[in-house]
C-alpha cells in the first residue's frame, strides 16, 4: 500500500529497522503490527512526534527451522544493530502451536488470526528504497480510525488488549468497530 510506503519513508528509524530485519535474510520476513498500525494512526492524528513503540514486532514464516531458540539469536543481532528497540522475532510456522490453532501457512496466513484486524499489517523491504506491505484483512479499517474484532479470536481477549493497550486514550478519534 502506497501510503503506507510513504509514511515510512518519512521515518528514519523504521527505515533503519527495515533495512537491518532485511539483512536476516528470513523468509517472508516483515515487521508487523504497532509498527505500521501506530504509524498510521499518528498520521491520521496529525501527531508531529511518532508514538514510542513498545516493541518491534518481527515475523516470518519457516517451516524448516527445527531450533526452537532461533528468534533469540536473531533479537540479539538486531540489538546490536538498534540497541534502543525492543524486538520480538517470531517464527509464525510455529505459533499455532502456542495459540492452539491448525498450523498456519504463511506469515500472511499467521497474520489473520490476530485479535484485531488494523494489526494484522506488516511491511518489508525488498529493495533499495523499496517495501512490500501486506495486511490480512487489506487496509480500509487501518485507514478508516477503527479497531475491529477479529472472530478468530476471542472476544474478550480483543476488548482486554484495546483496554491494555489504551489505545482509544493515545489515539482519541478512534473507535470500536460494530
Amino acid at each position: 500500500m502506497d501510503q503506507i510506503v510513504e509514511l515510512i519513508k518519512q521515518d528514519p528509524i523504521r527505515i533503519e529497522a527495515l533495512y537491518h530485519v532485511s539483512q536476516l535474510g528470513l523468509p517472508q520476513c516483515y515487521i508487523a503490527a504497532g509498527f505500521v498500525r501506530n504509524l498510521v494512526w499518528d498520521s491520521l492524528h496529525d501527531f508531529n512526534v511518532p508514538t514510542p513503540l513498545n516493541d518491534v514486532d518481527v515475523i516470518y514464516f519457516d517451516p524448516t527451522e527445527y531450533n526452537a531458540n532461533a528468534y533469540l539469536d536473531y533479537e540479539a543481532r538486531l540489538k546490536i544493530c538498534m540497541p534502543k528497540l525492543h524486538w520480538q522475532v517470531r517464527n509464525q510456522a510455529t505459533m499455532h502451536e502456542r495459540n492452539g490453532d491448525e498450523p498456519y501457512q504463511s506469515s500472511l496466513d499467521a497474520m489473520s488470526y490476530w485479535p484485531e484486524k488494523e494489526t494484522a499489517v506488516a511491511v518489508r523491504q525488498i529493495g533499495p528504497n523499496q517495501y512490500e506491505c501486506i495486511a490480512a484483512f487489506g487496509y480500509e479499517s487501518l485507514f478508516s480510525y477503527c479497531v475491529t474484532y477479529n472472530p478468530q479470536r476471542l472476544r474478550e481477549t480483543f476488548e482486554n488488549r484495546v483496554n491494555s493497550k489504551g489505545w482509544l486514550v493515545s489515539w482519541p478519534s478512534l473507535r470500536i468497530a460494530p
